[in-house]
C-alpha cells in the first residue's frame, strides 16, 4: 500500500491523534488501578466494578461525540462556522443536561446498580463509595464527549490528544496525592478522576466559548437545536446498545464455560480492544471527513475517500492479524502460567487474529455513515447485528463448543456488521450532501 493517494496525508492528520487520545482515555482506569492496589484487594475489587458501571455509562453516552462531529462537520464543509459552533454549543448544553439528570435518578440507585453488577457484600460498599463521588463528575465526563466532538468536527484531533494527555496527568497526580498521600481512601481515588474529568470539560468549554465568540454564535440553548441532537443521539444509543449487549453476552458466556474460559476471554478480548483503538482512529478521521465533504456537496470526494479508508482498513487488519498469529506462541506467557487458560487462549487468539480484516473495514464503514449523520440506518442494522449474535452465542455454550466456538459466534457478528454496513455503503442512501441531513 502506498501512501500517494490525494487523501492520505488528511486520514493521518486525523488518525495519529485519535489514536493517541483513544489511548489515553483507558489510562484513567489503569492508573487508578495501581494507585488503589496499594489499599488492598477489596479496595481493587470495588474499583473493577465501579469502573464496569462508569465504563458502560461512557459507552452509552459516545453519541455525545460521534452525533456532534457528524453534525458540525457537515456545517463546516458548508462553510457555515458560526452554524457549526451553534451545533457544539447545543451539544455542549445536551452534555450537562444529560449529565445533572443521571446524577439526580443514579444516586439512589447505586446500590442496586453495584449489586447487579456482581460485587460482593464486602466489595459493594467500597464500590457504591467510588460510584457515588464519580457520579458528580458525570457531567464534565459528557461535556468532554461533546467537546471532542467539536473539535473532531471542526477537523482538529490534535487538541483533544493535547486535553486527553492533560487529564490524564492531572487525574495520576491527584489520585497519588489523596490516596497514597492523605490517605482518602478509595473516594480519594473518585475525587481525583473527577477533578480531571471537570477540568477537562471546562478546557473544552473555553474553546467552544472563544469559538462562539469569533464567529458570533449564541450561548444560549436552542431547543431545535437540542432537540435535533437528541433524535440523533436515540439511534447510536440503539446502535451502541447493540454493541454492549454482544460484549456483555460474551463475557457471562465465557464464565459458564469456566474459569479457565473466562480467564482466556478476558485476555483475548483486552487485545482486541487494543487492535480496535488503532482502527477506530482511522473511523474517527471518517467521522470528520465524511461529514465535511457531504456538508460541501462533494459527494464524490466522500466516496472517493470511504474507499480509500476501507482500504486503510483492510490494510491494518491485515497487518494485525500477521503479527497476532507471529506473537500468538509467546503471548500467553505474558499473562497467565495456568496450562488450561494459555490453551483456551491460544485458540481463540487465532479467531482474533483473523476477524481483523473485516473489523478493518466494519470499523471504517460504521464511522463513514456516522459522519454521514446515517443514524437511524445504524440503529436498525444494529439489532440485526444483535440478533444475528445472540442465537449462535447460545450455541456455543449449549454445545459446549468451548471459547473458540464463542469467539466464531463474535466472528459471525462482525461478519453479519460487515453484510449490514457494506450492502449501505455501497447504495446512494447514506451519501446526502448539505450543511444539514436532509
Amino acid at each position: 500500500m502506498t501512501f500517494r493517494h490525494p487523501h492520505d496525508r488528511e486520514i493521518l492528520r486525523l488518525a495519529v491523534p485519535a489514536f493517541g487520545a483513544l489511548v489515553a482515555e483507558p489510562l484513567f482506569l489503569l492508573t487508578d488501578s495501581a494507585i488503589v492496589g496499594h489499599l488492598g484487594t477489596v479496595s481493587l475489587g470495588a474499583l473493577g466494578v465501579a469502573g464496569q458501571i462508569l465504563g458502560t455509562l461512557v459507552n452509552l453516552c459516545v453519541f455525545l461525540a460521534y452525533g456532534t462531529t457528524a453534525s458540525v462537520s457537515r456545517q463546516v464543509g458548508a462553510g457555515n462556522h458560526r452554524a457549526a459552533v451553534r451545533q457544539g454549543v447545543d451539544g455542549i448544553w445536551l452534555a450537562a443536561l444529560i449529565g445533572v439528570a443521571l446524577i439526580v435518578a443514579g444516586r439512589p440507585l447505586v446500590p442496586v446498580v453495584v449489586r447487579a453488577f456482581g460485587a460482593s457484600a464486602v466489595v459493594a460498599p467500597q464500590a457504591e463509595t467510588y460510584v457515588h463521588v464519580s457520579l458528580l463528575g458525570v457531567p464534565g465526563m459528557l461535556i468532554v464527549l461533546a467537546g471532542t466532538g467539536v473539535l473532531r468536527g471542526m477537523q482538529d484531533t490534535r487538541t483533544p490528544l493535547i486535553v486527553s494527555v492533560g487529564m490524564f496527568a492531572v487525574n495520576a497526580g491527584l489520585n497519588a496525592l489523596f490516596v497514597l498521600a492523605l490517605g482518602f481512601g478509595i473516594a480519594g481515588s473518585a475525587w481525583g478522576t473527577v477533578l480531571a474529568q471537570t477540568g477537562g470539560a471546562a478546557a473544552y468549554v473555553v474553546m467552544v466559548l472563544r469559538g462562539a465568540r469569533r464567529y458570533g454564535a449564541p450561548l444560549r440553548p436552542d431547543l431545535g437545536g437540542l432537540r435535533a441532537s437528541a433524535t440523533a443521539g436515540v439511534g447510536l444509543l440503539i446502535r451502541t446498545l447493540g454493541l454492549r449487549v454482544v460484549l456483555v453476552v460474551a463475557t457471562m458466556v465465557a464464565a459458564r464455560l469456566g474459569d479457565a474460559q473466562i480467564a482466556a476471554h478476558q485476555i483475548a478480548a483486552n487485545v482486541w480492544t487494543l487492535t480496535a483503538f488503532a482502527l477506530d482512529a482511522i473511523a474517527i478521521a471518517g467521522q470528520a471527513i465524511t461529514g465535511r465533504q457531504l456538508g460541501a456537496g462533494d459527494v464524490a470526494a466522500a466516496r472517493a475517500a470511504t474507499r480509500r479508508m476501507v482500504e486503510w482498513g483492510v490494510a491494518c487488519g491485515v497487518v494485525f492479524a500477521l503479527v497476532l498469529l507471529a506473537v500468538r506462541p509467546w503471548l500467553p506467557d505474558a499473562f497467565t502460567a495456568d496450562a488450561d487458560v494459555r490453551s483456551q487462549l491460544l485458540g481463540a487468539l487465532v479467531v482474533v487474529a483473523l476477524l481483523q480484516p473485516i473489523a478493518g473495514v466494519v470499523f471504517v464503514l460504521d464511522g463513514v455513515l456516522i459522519g454521514a449523520g446515517d443514524m437511524t440506518y445504524l440503529a436498525v442494522a444494529g439489532v440485526i447485528q444483535t440478533a444475528a449474535f445472540l442465537p449462535v452465542a447460545w450455541l456455543a455454550y449449549a454445545l459446549g463448543g468451548g471459547l473458540v466456538s464463542l469467539w466464531l459466534a463474535m466472528g459471525v457478528w462482525m461478519a453479519a456488521r460487515l453484510v449490514t454496513l457494506g450492502l449501505r455503503a455501497r447504495t446512494d442512501a447514506w451519501s446526502v450532501a448539505g450543511a444539514v441531513r436532509g
